[in-house]
């Protein structure tokens, strides 16, 4: 008896190993294997792959907001393969991402590495292995590191849950609505049928 308390005192006496801090050369060499991670309290989350319906849906969504972007010279898109460092040492990747034009201006080129921050219009697309708390995780941390507008896209549902704070979506957008950039990508609509719309 005493010896095994001896042993469980002497074990919770042990100190947890230090989460390793990653560099951002090292945390970009993960995706040659094909996947996506994102970095969550130091642990590296394997994102997987998507499949082709989520694939489709951004490629959609890309193109419609680079060329509103590109023509106002509005800022920066971004892919799902660009991870943003948090505050709290989280690398987030968001399915799409746009930096305004101004956040950027400091810089005299696009780093090879990540940027600071969690982008100003966040958008992420519904996989079949999302879960709830990742989502709202996530909601929570792109709004208290600079986001100002999340879009969430339910493929199997066919709708757009718009946030401008983590705590509860400011609208639900259905078929029959538009996307509005509002004042992050201004002059940008895109009726929500188009994201859903049938390829052949």
């Amino acid at each position: 008896m005493s010896t095994l308390t001896q042993s469980s005192t002497e074990n919770s006496s042990i100190e947890a190993p230090e989460k390793k801090i990653w560099t951002d050369e090292e945390f970009m060499a993960l995706s040659r294997d094909g996947h996506r991670y994102e970095l969550v309290d130091g642990e590296v989350i394997d994102m997987g792959n998507s499949g082709a319906r989520h694939g489709y849906i951004a490629i959609i969504l890309s193109s419609a907001l680079f060329s509103v972007v590109r023509d106002q010279k509005l800022g920066a898109l971004f892919d799902s393969s660009t991870a943003f460092i948090m505050k709290n040492g989280n690398k987030r990747s968001p399915d799409i991402s746009f930096f305004v034009k101004e956040r950027l201006q400091e810089l005299e080129e696009l780093p090879t590495g990540f940027l600071d921050g969690a982008p100003d219009l966040a958008i992420e697309i519904l996989s079949p292995n999302n879960t709830v708390e990742e989502i709202d995780n996530k909601l929570v941390e792109f709004f208290e590191n600079g986001s100002r507008l999340v879009w969430v896209i339910n493929p199997n549902q066919h709708h757009v849950l718009v946030y401008r704070a983590a705590q509860e979506p400011d609208r639900l957008l259905k078929l029959s609505d538009f996307l509005d950039g509002e004042d992050i990508i201004t002059g940008f609509t895109l009726p929500v049928t188009d994201l859903f719309q049938k390829p052949f």
